[in-house]
């Protein structure tokens, strides 16, 4: 196997395990969703993309986004931000603004 496959592979579990973990799914629920991030995460750099995910309030919300690069804005350093592995960010394409949502939540990508 190449290494580009074992490191998508080694994401895979590691976020499926995390989700098992932390937010109770089963395996078998927290392989789907976690193969559904790693997806939604490539495509994100690609293009634009619509997806769904349920909001922390538990209402359901349609999204556009990217973080290809040139469709974003360019960002002048870190600003001392810190990266929190079970959140998903995107550059919302409707608002032109950064958006969030928890990686558990992701319902579907389009």
């Amino acid at each position: 196997m190449s290494t580009k496959v074992k490191n998508t592979l080694r994401q895979v579990m590691s976020l499926a395990w995390q989700l098992v973990k932390r937010n109770g799914y089963t395996m078998s629920e927290a392989l789907r969703v976690a193969w559904l991030n790693i997806k939604l995460k490539v495509a994100l750099y690609k293009k634009i993309c619509k997806f769904y995910f349920k909001k922390v309030d538990g209402s359901l919300r349609e999204a556009y986004g990217t973080l290809k690069q040139s469709l974003i804005p360019a960002i002048a350093d870190a600003d001392g931000r810190h990266y929190i592995d079970t959140v998903q960010v995107y550059y919302d394409t409707e608002v032109q603004g950064w958006r969030c949502f928890k990686k558990a939540n992701l319902i579907s990508i389009e």
